[in-house]
């Protein structure tokens, strides 16, 4: 009795399955037409009357999934309804950019505005910088054997305060020697080192954003005691020239990378109304846009170091290279990204 039941209603399931199809399935391979060619050549390429389309072909397969599944229709047709209906959704909702827009709001907003926004923990990465560079300055003036705690003996190659004067100065400015693939491949070494630097510090800020801290005004120390060495020796002029023309980047990029990390330990720290989870993940967005400035940043000073330090031989015109990128880097940043994208509008309604 149950069989002979139950072969009726399941004849008349698919017979009522069948007509569900045939009234709606023409609508539904044309959405699906669409959606191929919008998946395949992007939503910007489709005709004016595709594009108009679309939606209203969307809302229609979505009415019939609704229905599919209130009468319970067969899981062959719930299976392609509910695949069809999600890449519609992609198609018609989600963003529709290529990777060139993509860099593009990346650079013109959404790193300039997280810049503007850090302001507390940018300040954290140069003061590092600054104390750390006063504080090594003036203990080797205290006393010159600071310098051998602060700088290591592969980075000072030769530059001791037992140098002599004429030496120190030779390291300043060459004579020409230097050949383009050996000039490579120190760019490439300096960048590997400079990425390594600035990777530790910003990984570092998580913890309360101490050791970061700590890292940067390390690296301020070594170069505290450095410049000190040179003023001894009346050469503190043309070490700031032969400094800034890579420097005010490279410097300025770790100070950056400290203050991506000083972002995180700042979640942690002071989450303010949020949870810690919360302010972290709100956080992390300009953290991770600082450590991608910081990045950038640094293979610019590792061509700057690599190619124009050495070959540029005026301190006027170091000086003039150096602290003109900085102006570029400056402006760029404080200046770009002043409206909004419509996804942030949007966001703030």
């Amino acid at each position: 009795m149950t069989d002979h039941g139950a072969a009726p209603e399941q004849l008349s399931d698919a017979i009522r399955s069948a007509r569900f199809r045939k009234e709606r399935e023409a609508s539904w391979q044309r959405l699906d037409t669409l959606v191929a060619l919008a998946e395949k050549r992007g939503v910007r390429n489709l005709s004016y009357e595709d594009t108009l389309a679309l939606p209203s072909l969307y809302r229609q397969a979505m009415n019939s999934l609704s229905v599919a599944r209130a009468i319970s229709l067969d899981r062959a047709l719930l299976a392609y309804l509910e695949a069809l209906c999600a890449r519609a959704y992609l198609v018609v909702y989600a963003p529709q950019e290529s990777l060139r827009d993509a860099l593009a709001r990346l650079f013109i907003f959404y790193i300039p505005q997280a810049v503007r926004r850090s302001s507390l923990a940018l300040l954290i990465g140069f003061l590092a910088m600054i104390l750390g560079a006063f504080t090594g300055f003036m203990l080797f003036f205290e006393d010159p054997a600071w310098f051998y705690s602060f700088v290591p003996g592969a980075l000072a190659d030769g530059r001791t305060p037992d140098a002599s004067e004429s030496y120190l100065r030779s390291t300043l400015f060459d004579s020409g020697g230097h050949r383009t693939e050996a000039l490579g491949a120190f760019a490439a070494f300096l960048f590997s080192h400079n990425t390594q630097i600035a990777i530790l510090v910003f990984a570092l800020g998580i913890f309360v954003t101490l050791p970061s801290f700590a890292l940067t005004y390390y690296n301020g120390l070594m170069l505290g005691a450095f410049y000190a060495l040179f003023h001894d020796a009346s050469l503190g002029y043309e070490l700031f020239g032969w400094l800034s023309i890579h420097g005010v980047t490279e410097l300025s990029a770790i100070c950056v990378a400290c203050a991506g990390g000083a972002q995180l330990g700042l979640a942690v720290l002071m989450p303010g109304n949020m949870t810690r989870r919360a302010a972290l993940r709100a956080r992390g967005r300009d953290a991770v846009c600082l450590v991608i400035l910081a990045g950038l940043m640094l293979v610019a000073a590792a061509f700057i170091e690599g190619f124009l330090r050495q070959t540029v031989q005026s301190t006027e015109l170091r000086l003039l290279i150096g602290w003109g990128v900085g102006l570029g880097w400056l402006s760029w940043l404080m200046l770009s990204g002043r409206r909004q994208t419509p996804a942030q509008r949007e966001a703030s309604q």
